[in-house]
């Protein structure tokens, strides 16, 4: 009997830290193999429409999101890519300029100056720890790692150090809206994605589905100087640096940088889920 095909992960290649990725992807896909020793994983690099197609997941990773959408325009790929995360609506997760780019609303960005792909019904807030030089490094407690079945026991607790570096924070969680979110376009110095209809039921619901907030950033931890910019100042646990919406995924640092490739497993399993889910519909 043939065995089943791979599960093909793309990491978007226009620019940033894409390699990182996919190394963590390497290394995730060997410890998910002790406990699915059945499933199978191809991780490329993603520059083309074509390659784009052959994907069932896709990581946008850090890097200028600026700089990658205006690659992905000029190359052709920035309807692809919508079309991927919000028509078809396959497992997409991005990272720092990723979930810039997955984001309905960006401020701090001059009219024309920023495309959006979309998906994350959230504003978020570019460069919000200030610049290059106000990087950091914190350690955060990552709750959702204990829902991995690979990362189990002490690994799942143990703190996640994290890097920062000109981090964007989810400044606000927005309500789904069919069309574009006309509320934020009218905002100053703010770009919104353009608006996609889903291709199916199931797409619809994971476009539909309400944005979860997996983490926060303890407002000790920040390199805020003006602490009412924080969440904390208005009695939140911090700024928000995680969030989901069905099977898309956003978070504000770079697990890529870090080595450790514990959210990546905890990704590669949800991914496998969405994949479960859109088999359940088909049959």
């Amino acid at each position: 009997m043939p065995s089943a095909q791979p599960v093909t992960v793309g990491v978007l290649a226009l620019q940033g830290a894409f390699s990182e990725h996919v190394q963590l992807l390497r290394h995730a896909a060997v410890a998910l193999k002790a406990h699915d020793s059945e499933t199978r994983f191809d991780f490329l690099e993603i520059r083309t429409p074509q390659e784009l197609v052959r994907c069932d997941a896709l990581i946008i990773p850090g890097g200028e999101s600026t700089t990658i959408s205006l690659v992905a325009a000029r190359s052709g790929m920035l309807e692809p890519l919508r079309d991927f995360v919000k028509v078809i609506r396959k497992p997409t997760w991005g990272t720092c300029a990723g979930l810039i780019l997955l984001a309905e609303s960006a401020n701090r960005t001059k009219k024309g100056g920023q495309e959006l792909i979309g998906g994350l019904d959230v504003r978020v807030n570019r460069n919000h720890f200030g610049r290059q030089v106000e990087s950091f490094q914190a350690n955060l407690d990552l709750p959702f790692l204990r829902d991995s079945v690979a990362v189990s026991g002490s690994e799942a607790t143990r703190p996640f150090r994290s890097v920062f570096i000109r981090a964007p924070v989810v400044e606000k969680i927005l309500p789904h809206v069919d069309g574009i979110q006309a509320g934020e376009a009218e905002r100053e110095e703010t770009v919104v994605a353009p608006s996609k209809q889903p291709l199916d039921k199931l797409a619809k619901k994971e476009l539909r589905a309400e944005v979860e907030v997996l983490a926060r950033l303890p407002g000790d931890a920040t390199a805020i100087k003006d602490e009412e910019k924080t969440a904390r100042a208005a009695g939140e646990e911090g700024d928000i640096i995680a969030v989901r919406q069905g099977n898309v995924f956003g978070t504000s640092f770079h697990p890529e940088l870090t080595g450790d490739s514990r959210i990546h497993v905890w990704w590669l399993e949800q991914v496998l889920n969405a994949l479960d889910r859109r088999k359940q519909i088909a049959s």
